[in-house]
């Protein structure tokens, strides 16, 4: 489909800017009639050229050439033109003049053939036709007053003659008016315009001319050749008390004998802004093409869009009703239906809207702007969409403005509309293709549809779909870019389920930005940040979280993977002097080199300052909330907004939150590997409601990216067997723990004393691997567990503590290389037997009678370099017995100012091992 502009062509005035204004498309009948009108008013063949005879100018032209013809059948004598301000009547009058004066010229003009056909007529009665506009008229010498001249226009000095003597001080009656008429020696036609005008600056005459009027009204109904036209405004904001006290008079002395005829029509209002507007409105081809495919378009989605465009009569066929779609697309080109439509639909009842001229003076220059972007900027519409209007441009939002009577939305369409920092501009600027200014053009069709003088001032969604609806453009980018513009703007509200509204008053939103403006970033949102980024990082937290350490001291150095958030002022940028730090800290703990570096898991902010700006905000909506609950505010707002105020603020929240996991999307760990000692993984755009924890979605991560690992197998262990204990083939516990956190293997576990004290005694039991304890300076061991059971308390991460590779372990149970080896029958069994069975083993070296229960106490003082082997050898050895008790008794002096920060370490200690409830700790002078 081409574009409209390649198509048609706009006038020479409209094209050049010259129709801006209402008042180029007003017709002055005086001028008119004086000649002074410019010649597109003035000559009768340049004005029907420019004129759609509409439904209602037919009929109107109609009745009065039949009473001119003397056709009195449904023709009244006297007839009102009502409608509003800029309305068409004026038009109607002008219409009537050339009609009557101009006769058989113009019989063969295309609308006054069509004319005299359907009222059966062979050309149009010629009439002497007298002209009074109100706001033109004032005494003068030889039209002393409106009946004289009227009386001069008809009849010339015979006509004054026949009004008597006292025609400058007193109204003619009703015969004497049937002789004014008689001399005129021919039908006689009356236009008024403007009568209001005239008695409000006539006033000493004002009773005077109502009895002129009345009596003309009377004398018109006795003659069969005559008619008399008078245009009346039907909007009381035209009027002040004075003329609508006037106005009531005159309509209740002229309704007993006159019909109203409202001028506008609004089903064809595309043929009369056509006429007025164009040279050309391109081929019948081309605008049924179109047509067709936006009638398609709108058909198919009919359930979607405003059921009086689409609805399928139940009388008629779908074929017809979509041929009836497409005519009505046909007949408004190059605009679409809905930009011509709104004007009737919404804005017709507006005080100051004034119907034609204001309409026509919009369009003209909507039509001159877009006619000229069209070419340089090579524009695709099809149609003048509603959404296209230049409300970039001052003068062409001026006029919008003037024609509501509501100057105040000025600050709405600048903020949210069509400002060079607006809202729908801010939203467009990364639009394409379709959807190019789709905010923007959402926001003026918006701005039309609900700004209307009716009840309801609201565009619904369907409203919205038919004003910008094309091929290759989903309803749903249009819904979509609603809800996004109202959520961004200051004066967009929504209404209901399926509404949205522009006015000037401000939502609550206008309110926040300000108080978001003025909050301090230092004082009061930083600290919001750090405190919702640790909400959200504690949230289900899976392990232990260091939150933005000021130095490496600040991180501990622990056998267990830690998450490390950094502040949100520092972001991750590769090799900036964050990295440079991490990598630092990562490899130290003070100023000692760091034994578990592969523990720690950074997690650093993006670049940016969208989680800033998102807390800003909900403190913001926060303190708008608090000061509205308090009465501070809420008396000037509407009541939609302060109803919404709750789900707002939670929205607020909502997005703040999804911004910590936005913006917290870099994890960095150790890697050897690397030049610098690390590795950054993405964690890519997260969600605070997709059902895992920040934690948990790190270390998923990291699994997903084989850094980290739930379990570990025999198999990897014995791949990763260090070479310097092949021989040995004994791996300190210890040493074996602190791999899989120092970068030694390539894996990490999450807590690897829990991983490997429940694996470990899997791997015994299978006998994959060994383990021992208490190596002697023979090369033995007090104690080897090699297929047989194995209670995970029995593992301790000693250096005196190894995993045995399989071949050792069998061969030191073969070579009896553990003191305490069990008999190979009871290798494997559960813990009862196996305590039993080492029991009877050794009862020959305990006193007592065989069978005879026996008490084993072990007490006195354990120097501190004893205290590990206590753990390793001689416990393991006592849970053999049965009911084996420890009590503990540790007194230590120590300097006063370090006895709290003692307590504190020892009662975490006593956590951690689980303790805390059965240990009591005291504290006091040493007596």
């Amino acid at each position: 489909m081409q574009p409209w502009y390649k198509l048609v062509r706009p006038r020479e005035e409209v094209r050049e800017g010259r129709s801006f204004n209402p008042d180029e498309f007003a017709i002055h009948l005086e001028q008119v009639v004086g000649g002074t009108a410019p010649e597109d008013y003035r000559d009768p063949a340049q004005f029907f050229a420019r004129t759609s005879f509409t439904r209602a100018l037919r009929e109107h032209s109609g009745m009065v050439l039949r009473r001119l013809a003397g056709k009195t059948a449904n023709t009244p004598p006297v007839m009102t033109l009502i409608t509003q301000f800029g309305g068409g009547k004026t038009h109607t009058l002008t219409a009537l003049y050339h009609l009557a004066t101009a006769g058989k010229k113009l019989a063969k003009i295309k609308g006054v053939a069509e004319l005299l056909k359907a009222e059966k007529l062979s050309e149009v009665p010629g009439a002497k036709v007298a002209v009074f506009v109100g706001n033109a008229w004032d005494p003068r010498e030889g039209s002393e007053t409106p009946w004289i001249d009227i009386a001069r226009q008809l009849a010339g000095k015979q006509g004054v003659a026949e009004l008597g003597a006292d025609a400058k001080n007193t109204p003619p009656g009703t015969a004497t008016l049937q002789r004014v008429f008689a001399a005129a020696n021919a039908p006689v036609l009356v236009l008024f315009d403007e009568v209001l005008n005239c008695i409000n600056r006539h006033r000493m005459i004002a009773d005077q001319f109502h009895a002129f009027i009345q009596n003309l009204s009377v004398a018109m109904t006795a003659t069969t050749h005559s008619v008399a036209v008078m245009s009346l405004p039907r909007s009381q904001m035209e009027m002040g008390e004075f003329e609508n006290a006037w106005q009531t008079k005159i309509t209740k002395v002229v309704r007993r004998v006159t019909r109203d005829l409202f001028v506008n029509d609004e089903t064809e209002v595309g043929e009369v802004v056509r006429c007025r507007l164009f040279d050309d409105y391109g081929t019948e081809k081309a605008r049924r093409k179109i047509a067709n495919t936006y009638a398609d378009w709108c058909f198919e989605r009919r359930d979607l869009l405003p059921a009086e465009w689409t609805a399928v009569d139940s009388a008629a066929t779908e074929s017809k009703a979509r041929e009836f779609l497409r005519e009505r697309f046909e007949s408004c080109y190059p605009f679409h239906p809905a930009t011509l439509s709104v004007f009737q639909r919404k804005w017709q009842v507006l005080p100051q809207y004034q119907q034609t001229r204001g309409t026509l003076a919009m369009l003209a220059q909507w039509v001159c702007h877009a006619y000229r972007t069209g070419f340089t900027k090579a524009e695709p519409e099809p149609l003048i969409m509603l959404g296209s209007a230049p409300l970039e441009s001052s003068a062409f939002h001026s006029v919008v403005l003037g024609q509501l009577g509501e100057s105040r939305l000025e600050a709405a369409i600048h903020a949210d509309i069509a400002g060079p920092l607006s809202h729908a501009r801010a939203l467009d600027a990364d639009a394409k293709g379709k959807l190019r200014d789709i905010h923007r053009r959402v926001g003026t069709v918006i701005l039309f549809e609900s700004s209307g003088g009716q009840v309801e001032k609201v565009a619904h969604i369907p409203e919205l779909y038919f004003a910008l609806g094309e091929p290759n453009l989903d309803t749903a980018s249009i819904h979509s870019a609603a809800l996004e513009l109202e959520k961004s703007s200051y004066f967009v509200r929504r209404v209901g389920p399926d509404g949205f509204k522009i006015s000037h008053q401000p939502t609550l939103r206008k309110v926040v930005n300000d108080r978001r403006a003025a909050l301090d970033d230092a004082r009061e949102v930083e600290p919001a940040v750090r405190d919702l980024v640790r909400a959200e990082f504690g949230r289900g937290a899976s392990m232990p979280v260091v939150y933005f350490p000021a130095d490496s001291s600040s991180v501990p150095d622990v056998p267990k993977l830690t998450l490390v958030v950094a502040d949100p002022a520092d972001e991750w940028e590769n090799g900036g002097d964050v990295r440079k730090r991490i990598s630092e800290e990562t490899a130290k703990c003070g100023n000692s080199p760091r034994t578990y570096p592969n523990a720690l898991v950074w997690c650093v902010k993006k670049p940016g300052n969208e989680l800033r700006g998102k807390v800003g905000m909900l403190l913001a909506w926060q303190r708008v909330a608090d000061d509205v609950a308090s009465g501070v505010l809420g008396g000037e707002f509407d009541r939609t907004d302060k109803a919404n105020l709750k789900g707002d603020v939670n929205d607020a929240k909502d997005a703040a939150k999804d911004e910590v996991w936005a913006d917290y999307r870099f994890v960095v760990i150790a890697d050897k590997n690397e030049p610098d000692g690390l590795k950054a993984i993405d964690l890519g755009v997260g969600h605070s409601s997709a059902g895992q924890t920040l934690c948990g979605r790190v270390e998923a991560v990291l699994r997903m990216n084989e850094a980290l690992s739930e379990s570990v197998g025999a198999g990897y262990i014995r791949r990763h067997w260090p070479p310097a204990l092949e021989k040995s083939g004994a791996w300190p516990l210890k040493s074996l723990r602190q791999s899989f956190l120092d970068g030694s293997l390539t894996t990490r576990l999450s807590d690897p004393d829990a991983t490997l004290r429940g694996k470990i005694p899997e791997f015994v039991v299978h006998g994959e691997f060994g383990l021992a304890s208490g190596k002697e300076s023979g090369g033995g061991y007090q104690r080897v567990w090699f297929s047989e059971h194995l209670s995970p308390e029995e593992i301790f991460f000693e250096a005196d503590v190894f995993l045995l590779t399989k071949e050792i372990a069998a061969a030191l149970k073969a070579d009896g290389g553990a003191a305490n080896e069990l008999p190979p029958e009871q290798s494997v069994q559960d813990d009862g037997a196996a305590a039993a069975a080492y029991a009877g083993a050794q009862e020959h070296e305990t006193p007592g009678a065989a069978g005879e229960p026996q008490l084993l106490r072990i007490s006195g003082p354990i120097p501190s370099e004893a205290w590990n082997r206590i753990g390793t050898t001689l416990l393991p050895k006592l849970r053999s017995g049965k009911g084996l008790t420890i009590d503990a008794d540790f007194c230590v002096e120590v300097d006063g100012r370090q006895a709290a920060g003692l307590r504190k370490d020892v009662e975490k200690v006593l956590d951690e091992l689980g303790l805390k409830d059965q240990v009591r700790i005291s504290s006091g002078r040493r007596a």
